[in-house]
């Protein structure tokens, strides 16, 4: 079980389930959404418990996904296709140990001038 919360602790969830290989978005709406970098892992919804979801606001980013953020805090938690069976969490926003690492960086060909990547781990442009 894995846990973790916004930064006011208004929104609190639980994992019920190993988490997988986290990825590092760059594309625009992520930077935006996040302020820099969106690394999450994917969740199925039923592995997920959320608790304080009178907190948790949606915002729907493009057609295809919404992005879900704490009302109270602001702290940027999940990437939601509605159309798949997975949420994406914020792995700032849980609880450490994860026992995780990073594994892939996408959507390189939007990235920030401002940083490199250097990590020496996969890169897809899209």
């Amino acid at each position: 079980m894995h846990h973790g919360s916004c930064l006011c602790d208004a929104v609190r969830f639980r994992v019920a389930a190993e988490l997988k290989s986290p990825n590092a978005c760059h594309c625009t709406i992520c930077r935006k959404h996040s302020g820099h970098v969106f690394a999450s892992t994917d969740v199925r919804k039923s592995a997920l418990t959320i608790d304080g979801e009178d907190h948790l606001k949606w915002h729907q980013s493009s057609a295809r996904a919404r992005r879900g953020f704490c009302g109270t805090c602001g702290s940027s938690l999940f990437f939601d296709p509605p159309h798949l069976d997975w949420f994406g969490v914020a792995m700032g926003a849980f609880d450490v140990p994860t026992g995780t690492a990073l594994g892939l960086h996408i959507f390189v060909d939007d990235k920030g001038d401002y940083y490199d990547i250097a990590d020496g781990l996969p890169q897809n442009a899209q």
